[in-house]
């Protein structure tokens, strides 16, 4: 199952609304906050429903100010957001 991380600046106070209508659509991804101080957060979805979450975001730009921002270096003590990275690396790394 191949994970895309979709990383999110928004203000502090949508960042329910924002995991909310996400956990409405229930499999299209899964919501983890990186940094709670400056409203970070990443969408984590899966290859199949990529499009749907693209999607589920433009329609929330009408709604809430969010930008798309790369991975932050400090991805905080989230252990999901640690296993992901050092997977990435390991296929990077076997891809050589």
């Amino acid at each position: 199952m191949n994970l895309h991380e979709i990383y999110l600046e928004i203000r502090p106070e949508d960042i329910a609304y924002v995991k909310f209508i996400f956990e409405s659509y229930e499999g299209v991804g899964i919501i983890r906050t990186v940094d709670r101080k400056k409203a970070v957060i990443v969408i984590l979805a899966v290859e199949d429903f990529l499009t749907t979450a693209r999607s589920i975001l433009t329609s929330l730009k009408n709604e809430v100010s969010l930008s798309e921002i790369p991975q932050p270096a400090d991805i905080g003590d989230d252990w999901l957001l640690r296993e992901l990275g050092a997977d990435s690396q390991r296929k990077m790394q076997n891809a050589k």
